[in-house]
């Protein structure tokens, strides 16, 4: 097993990547502090983990909230006593809407969660990373790092360009504790982020553009699994990838190279 007796913190693991990821890593001999928002949807993944021989616990949070989340790596760290793995993944699509009719409050919901959960969460694992050196992964999107054509999505863009750009800060900060950060940014991929997203009007600012093909050329045009988003996360958080920090790697299926 590639991750035998090491201990793992994902959040957003009640479903699509994060759960993939918290079943994988388990599988890999990780033990798994599931983190989400949603107390059914951890408790189920938990659950899976534990019928299939692994180990891990339930952690219940708001990754925007600093109480939540030093609460929460605290715990983790004191059911098994260290922390070598944080995979940041929890975020939300938010409000995709033309400028004029973005709130202040859609943007900062949708910036708390998405930039402000990744600083918490990394934030407050450190302390314990250093300990021993280990992984963070942060997933971020191709949207705002390769892709600029989904008008509307300002908000959420902005969210995952900053994710990408606090990842290769931190691992520079971090490399001199043999802690490496890395950032996976996803295309189209089938999980249920979708229906965290709230479309208003988008009709009258899009350039409408076909792709008769689907957009995502190395699979005809079909989106990816979220278990083959776990699969890349398996090898960041493994020593397989130990000489890797500060690394943005897109998961689409060329999709990003296509729509750009």
């Amino acid at each position: 097993m590639q991750l035998q007796n090491k201990v793992a913190l994902i959040t957003g693991a009640g479903s699509g990547i994060g759960k993939a990821a918290a079943l994988l890593l388990a599988r890999e001999g990780a033990r798994v502090a599931a983190l989400s928002r949603t107390p059914d949807e951890i408790e189920q993944t938990v659950a899976e983990i534990e019928k299939a021989g692994g180990e891990a616990i339930a952690v219940t949070a708001d990754i925007s909230q600093p109480e939540d989340m030093e609460r929460a790596v605290q715990q983790t760290v004191d059911k098994w006593g260290r922390l070598d793995i944080v995979f940041a993944n929890a975020g939300i699509n938010g409000v995709w809407a033309p400028l004029e009719e973005l709130t202040p409050e859609d943007w900062d919901r949708t910036l708390n969660i998405n930039l402000k959960g990744t600083f918490l969460t990394v934030k407050y694992s450190v302390p314990y990373l250093k300990k021993q050196g280990g992984s963070v992964i942060v997933t971020a999107s191709v949207n705002g790092t390769r892709i600029f054509s989904n008008t509307g999505a300002t908000a959420y863009s902005c969210s995952k360009a900053a994710q990408v750009a606090f990842t290769q800060m931190v691992a520079l900060e971090l490399a001199p504790d043999k802690i490496r950060v890395n950032v996976i940014c996803p295309g189209a991929i089938e999980t249920e982020i979708s229906e965290n997203t709230e479309q208003r009007d988008l009709e009258h600012v899009r350039i409408p553009v076909e792709f008769p093909k689907g957009s995502q050329p190395l699979t005809g045009g079909q989106p990816g699994s979220a278990e083959e988003v776990a699969q890349l996360v398996l090898f960041l958080a493994s020593d397989a990838s130990k000489h890797i920090t500060g690394t943005p790697i897109w998961i689409d299926g060329a999709e990003s190279l296509l729509r750009g």
